[in-house]
């Protein structure tokens, strides 16, 4: 059974508290654990999250939960873009799959909260890596 550490952003819990629902109903339903969860602040906050919890070899990989919503400047835009490169460092570092199910950047909260399905879409990307990828 694959073992998935999920990494869930607190800010804008609406919105993430359905997709940590919807990426625990994935794992579940694909057979799956979700070992750990790690609450984070904010998306910004999960490559250090993501990385300690893929160091650890009960973890198979990694999944990671946030929304990122428009404001009055390109603050999401910087948010997303560092984010999304440092856990694609760490996926890489640690040679363990690290899944992106933020949302964002440029949605407003309505959009945000239309997009909850892709907290799914990362948990089966995860699982579709370690199915495809030969063991290190």
């Amino acid at each position: 059974m694959p073992t998935l550490g999920l990494v869930v952003a607190q800010f804008n819990r609406s919105v993430t508290g359905e997709m940590e629902d919807l990426a625990r109903e994935a794992a579940d339903e694909a057979g799956a654990e979700v070992a750990t969860v790690v609450s984070v602040p904010g998306v910004y906050d999960a490559p250090l999250a993501a990385d300690r919890l893929a160091r650890r070899a009960a973890i198979d990989a990694v999944v990671v939960i946030g929304a990122v919503v428009t404001g009055d400047t390109d603050h999401d835009q910087v948010i997303t873009d560092a984010t999304a490169q440092r856990l694609s460092d760490v996926s890489l570092e640690r040679d363990t799959p690290v899944t992106l199910g933020v949302t964002g950047p440029g949605m407003s909260g309505a959009e945000a909260r239309e997009r909850v399905a892709n907290a799914r879409k990362a948990v089966e990307s995860a699982l579709s890596l370690l199915e495809e990828l030969p063991a290190a």
